[in-house]
């Protein structure tokens, strides 16, 4: 639980105004951090704000609160539709953890319910184009910028670097995947050529962004954000497991063309159709990557926690895509 009387203090004190918190609920979803909502008055006028701070346990991959604050910060500045970051806590002494404070945004986050909704953002074409238009605005972040110096610049190029990746997250889980291996060799041989490094968010898919019927009211999550290869999260967005079971390619939501023409009209850049198949596959085998890693939290007795231990089950279904995806299924 929030301890809400410090929170309101620290927050206080930090943006030099009158701050009182009324309540705090934990919020659905973060698997892997946690969000809560503030019931906040600030001078007088309410002011719903999100709390993000650390679960118990996390993934060795997840940037820390701070990182993902000065990620926020620049996503924001860059006309990105995020909550409106307010204040980071790295004290302890707060609520125990690092924490940020953001403005609370409306709208349906759950990916199961967007996706059966042909009323939000003007209709699924239109809201398709307009992710596309937002993610766009999220990759003109580009390298080098002084306030992301955290971010590591790595010389392999991305797709080399993610089999890398890959490869070495399945030898430190200790168990034996065989399909995600064989998966990752097929990437191997199939390399496609690199784009100019951009910041990921890398984790751009249906069920972090927030949307209403106007349209999207905020891209959630960038704690996996990183300078990248722009297809890296174009592929995620567009990646079966991503769909929520609706037979719309982008994200479950719309058509490829209309996700695709919004993120080229707003770039200026092509997408490569010929190589975001690729990228599709690497989604795939890095979610099943992901989903061993949340079970294992469960099992070592870390995060007790049931959404973790059943997060486990999607991975033979995701090496049945694997399969599917090499012509071998």
């Amino acid at each position: 639980m929030v301890a809400v009387a410090a929170v309101a203090a620290w927050l206080g004190q930090v943006l030099g105004r009158t701050v009182e918190v009324r309540g705090a609920a934990r919020m659905q979803g973060g698997a892997i951090q946690h969000n809560w909502a503030l019931d906040a008055v600030v001078d007088g006028v309410p002011d719903p704000l999100v709390l993000r701070t650390d679960a118990p346990s996390s993934l060795d991959v997840s940037r820390s609160r701070p990182e993902e604050y000065a990620i926020l910060r620049a996503a924001f500045a860059a006309g990105a539709a995020v909550p409106e970051p307010l204040a980071l806590c790295g004290d302890a002494a707060v609520t125990g953890r690092p924490f940020f404070v953001m403005r609370r945004v409306a709208g349906i986050a759950a990916g199961h319910l967007v996706v059966r909704r042909d009323d939000l953002g003007g209709g699924r074409e239109a809201l398709a184009g307009t992710l596309g238009r937002e993610l766009a605005r999220i990759h003109s972040i580009r390298p080098p910028r002084p306030d992301l110096a955290f971010l590591h610049l790595d010389p392999r190029p991305p797709a080399a670097r993610f089999i890398a990746e890959q490869r070495a997250s399945l030898d430190r889980a200790g168990e034996h995947r065989p399909v995600l291996e064989w998966g990752l060799r097929h990437l191997e041989r199939t390399i496609p050529g690199s784009t100019a490094l951009v910041l990921c968010h890398n984790d751009f898919r249906t069920g972090n962004l927030m949307v209403n019927e106007s349209g999207v009211t905020g891209v959630l999550d960038w704690e996996f954000a990183a300078w990248g290869d722009r297809l890296e999260d174009i592929g995620w967005f567009c990646a079966r497991c991503w769909r929520f079971g609706s037979a719309h390619e982008a994200g479950g939501i719309g058509s490829r063309a209309a996700f695709y023409a919004g993120y080229e009209a707003e770039s200026g850049h092509l997408v490569p159709r010929d190589d975001v198949g690729w990228w599709e596959m690497a989604a795939t085998i890095r979610w099943a990557v992901i989903a061993l890693d949340q079970a294992a939290r469960h099992r070592s007795g870390r995060e007790r926690n049931l959404e973790l231990a059943l997060t486990g089950h999607v991975v033979p279904e995701l090496e049945w895509d694997v399969l599917r995806m090499t012509g071998h299924a």
